[in-house]
């Protein structure tokens, strides 16, 4: 998300109250609930009709939870008393009110009028006055600094440091920091010069990626039904890191593919992209992601090439056919600690346990997928975690207990050296993080 959004046309407080409303909802649910920001901006946004609104909505969210200690310790020096349990509605909508302001930079009149008359509506008019009071006071001080370490939980702040002490600070920055927008170019409509140009005369300024030929990045976002060619499958958003992925798998021409945890379907579309006459199964544990699967690469026009099955990828028994596989996709589930400036709320809900539970399931995927690639066949491990338990340490176990397993060189433009594999840290060339190592199938005899 960018750090300014373009506010909606003039309107009366009354009537910008509503984005405010909702994303005060969205913010608690998330805070206070325990719930998944996507999921609650997914049930969101459909409420309201203007696209602009919408994206004021998104941007507020996820400003807001990147900046949460900060906002809250504003308000634990400004207030007398801490917030009780009931007022947590109001909490959100506070912290609704102070992204506005800082970082998205909305004009300050408008945006502090509109979230009081939010308040009014969401039936805290008897509290609209002290919610004026605080955003008028971080308009004239502005809000205390912060140190971006303390979004993150302890023991994870922790692991973070032990795994990357070199880096531990600019991995900390660059998740509290809005990510560009990045557009991979669907070249079966065209090369990626030639959506570059029909954003230049959209007034889209996008810059190339060295070594990635259908990548394209916006700095300052825009939203999706402003890119040319969008709805007809011209283009989709894709980090750049995700997109090296086709590039560390590069099957042969019509190979025979399983994408083993395929939601949301990024890179099985991004490989028939590139050749619409691979053997493409896209496996997904979830029917209801597996069907927004398909619905991606029906827009992008490769649904013909694709077969989605729902199935427990560990559980191969239940759903292989005996055939082997040229190449397999194992984008492995994580921690998602690499993508924390585009998912916020996991420093909010990630706990230890779920490391080792993660770590476990890594595990038992790469031992239950490996026998259905073929001799000579390649398997590349992926993840978007940047913790050693899930990535090198996770693929050195491997191959430690795989006789038939060997490590594939990876070169710079997936990142440093990472065990056997390749790590991009967040930020990075202004990629997420992210882990990927190609492992292939040793001959027999």
């Amino acid at each position: 998300m960018s750090n300014r959004v373009n506010p909606p046309g003039k309107s009366s407080p009354a009537a910008g109250s509503a984005p405010r409303a909702l994303a005060a909802g969205v913010l608690d649910a998330v805070l206070h609930r325990g719930r998944s920001l996507k999921a609650e901006l997914a049930a969101a946004l459909p409420q309201l009709d203007d696209t602009r609104d919408r994206a004021l909505v998104e941007a507020i969210c996820f400003a807001a939870l990147r900046q949460r200690p900060r906002y809250d310790t504003a308000l634990a020096a400004w207030m007398a008393r801490p917030l009780a349990a009931r007022d947590r509605p109001l909490r959100a909508l506070l912290h609704a009110g102070f992204a506005q302001l800082d970082p998205l930079g909305l004009p300050a009149h408008a945006a502090v009028a509109a979230t009081v008359e939010a308040a009014r509506s969401l039936g805290r008019a008897h509290q609209a006055g002290m919610v004026n009071a605080l955003l008028r006071r971080a308009q004239r001080e502005g809000l205390p600094p912060c140190d971006p370490a303390a979004a993150w939980p302890g023991w994870l702040l922790a692991r973070l440091r032990a795994d990357w002490p070199g880096d531990a600070e600019a991995i900390l920055a660059a998740s509290a920091a809005p990510a560009p927008l990045w557009l991979r170019v669907n070249r079966r409509h065209g090369d990626r010069d030639a959506y570059a140009a029909r954003l230049r005369e959209a007034g889209i300024e996008a810059l190339a990626a060295d070594g990635f030929e259908d990548a394209l990045r916006l700095d300052a976002p825009v939203p999706v039904a402003a890119l040319p060619g969008f709805a007809e499958g011209a283009v989709s958003v894709q980090d750049v890191s995700a997109q090296c992925v086709a590039d560390a798998l590069a099957p042969a021409p019509g190979a025979r593919v399983l994408d083993a945890c395929a939601a949301p379907g990024g890179k099985a579309a991004h490989l028939l992209e590139r050749d619409p006459g691979l053997r493409l199964t896209a496996l997904d544990l979830d029917p209801a992601r597996l069907a927004r699967v398909g619905a991606g690469l029906s827009r992008l026009g490769v649904a013909a090439q694709a077969r989605l099955l729902a199935a427990d990828a560990a559980l191969p028994a239940s759903w292989w056919d005996g055939e082997p596989y040229d190449a397999i996709l194992l984008d492995a589930p994580c921690s998602a600690t690499g993508v924390a400036r585009r998912q916020p709320d996991v420093l909010l809900h990630r706990r230890a346990s779920d490391i080792d539970a993660l770590a476990a399931l890594q595990a038992a995927l790469l031992d239950a997928l490996w026998p259905l690639l073929r001799p000579g066949g390649a398997l590349v491990y992926a993840t978007c975690s940047i913790l050693h338990q899930e990535n090198a340490r996770q693929v050195a176990a491997f191959l430690a207990r795989t006789a038939d397993a060997t490590a594939a060189p990876l070169d710079d433009r997936y990142g440093r050296i990472h065990g056997v594999g390749r790590q991009r840290l967040p930020g990075e060339q202004g990629g997420d993080g992210f882990f990927v190592a190609r492992l292939v199938r040793l001959n027999e005899g």
